[in-house]
């Protein structure tokens, strides 16, 4: 049978120091266990030129830590080196024929641990803290990867070429130039939130990536400030941002007794003030959100009189407006209009009243004419004539825009409430 070879030392104060990392650090008992064995096994090889294989076992309770040396068993033709693998030919013949590849042959030999002094305390000392810091950095990146979405909140430790860095306690996060809110002004020392965007893994350790401008940082506002989305009592169901400039966002609820767009703009405005000032006094246009089109539009563009909406198609429509609303209905750079195409998921062209009027049948025809059947919607220009409209229609047009006024508001931090 196989002969050992093993050399003891007592490290009662060992172990001891070892449970206490473990309980310090929240790392397991095997994580300390194998990084002190691998300590021990790198010194002793240290001291041993040419040497096989070394095993340590650790007895938690006795504190006694044991070494061998061994050879592994491999393939007679698929040895690789021959101080810490053994023939499996020569295994069997030398210390019996029951042993095969995968075993361990341990060596006679005693030598003892303490004459590697202080060369093997440095070297468990280096493996151990190495050991933890790659755990905690990979425990740190798992429970930050988990988070993708969550609001965070640090204190800003630097400011480097516009790119903060925030101290968020177990690790640092970075909020990039790019995700942050036009016109804000940070310092160091002061406090930020944003929310995760993404986790990388580094040689420093866990970086997290946080965003101010993402819409799910304004959702994570509502859900703080709006007990009943926190709650799912209302659902926020799209939101769409131009960060620092305009929101749009539309909630839903199953709930007949409340009212979503009053519950997200609170008693006197409290609760959409309290958003609209982390954001950087971002306008806010809340509504209740529809699958109709026609209403939905007029609720995305509520701080405007709205004459005619006229799908085009399935996936356009063209919006009448005053004259004196056409630019505030664009916005400025074309933003309210980007706006509201991305929130209802059509293209929009927006015309004038009078705009509109001047066109030639030919131009209107154009305008209203889509690829789906390359025809023209010759209903549509009927609505159009202001002469053929029927006596139904304008009462139509009339309640479709009380209902969409009535479930939208629009907050600017300047101008307040508008409805």
């Amino acid at each position: 049978m196989a002969r050992k070879r093993k050399f003891k030392m007592n490290g009662t104060e060992i172990i001891e120091g070892l449970k206490a990392i473990t309980k310090e650090r929240s790392i397991s008992w095997d994580l300390a266990e194998n990084s002190l064995k691998e300590a021990i096994a790198q010194a002793a090889r240290k001291g041993i030129k040419k040497a096989p294989a070394i095993g340590v076992t650790i007895d938690k309770e006795t504190g006694d830590i044991s070494a061998y040396t061994y050879q592994k068993v491999v393939d007679d033709d698929e040895i690789e080196d021959i101080y810490q693998e053994i023939p499996l030919s020569e295994a069997q013949e030398d210390y019996g024929e029951d042993l095969k590849i995968g075993d361990e042959v341990v060596w006679e030999e005693n030598l003892d641990i303490s004459e590697f002094g202080r060369t093997a305390i440095q070297i468990a000392k280096q493996i151990i803290i190495q050991r933890i810091r790659e755990h905690e950095r990979t425990k740190i990146y798992n429970d930050f990867s988990e988070r993708i979405g969550d609001m965070v909140t640090g204190k800003i430790r630097q400011i480097e070429r516009g790119n903060i860095i925030i101290d968020l306690g177990r690790t640092e996060a970075l909020l990039p130039k790019s995700h942050q809110i036009r016109g804000e002004k940070f310092h160091q020392g002061g406090t930020v939130r944003g929310v995760i965007i993404e986790v990388k893994d580094n040689a420093k350790g866990a970086q997290v990536i946080i965003s101010r401008t993402s819409p799910v940082f304004l959702e994570r506002l509502f859900e703080i400030e709006v007990p009943e989305i926190f709650e799912g009592v209302i659902s926020i169901t799209k939101i769409v941002r131009e960060p620092g400039y305009r929101a749009k966002i539309a909630v839903e609820t199953r709930d007949e007794r409340i009212d979503p767009v009053g519950a997200c703009v609170g008693m006197r405005g409290n609760r959409i003030r309290a958003i609209v000032r982390e954001v950087n006094n971002e306008r806010m246009d809340i509504m209740t959100w529809t699958d109709e089109i026609s209403i939905l539009a007029r609720r995305a563009l509520a701080s405007v009189d709205i004459n005619r909406v006229i799908p085009v198609g399935s996936h356009k429509i063209i919006i009448i407006v005053d004259d004196e609303d056409l630019a505030k209905a664009i916005g400025k750079e074309w933003k309210n209009l980007k706006l509201t195409s991305e929130f209802t998921g059509y293209d929009i062209d927006i015309y004038g009243e009078d705009q509109f009027d001047e066109l030639s049948e030919e131009e209107r025809a154009k305008i209203l004419s889509f690829d789906e059947t390359t025809e023209t919607i010759d209903a549509v220009e009927d609505v159009l004539d202001d002469e053929e409209i029927g006596d139904d229609a304008p009462h139509e047009i009339g309640k479709e825009t009380e209902l969409a006024t009535e479930e939208s508001v629009s907050y600017d931090e300047e101008d307040r409430l508008e409805q």
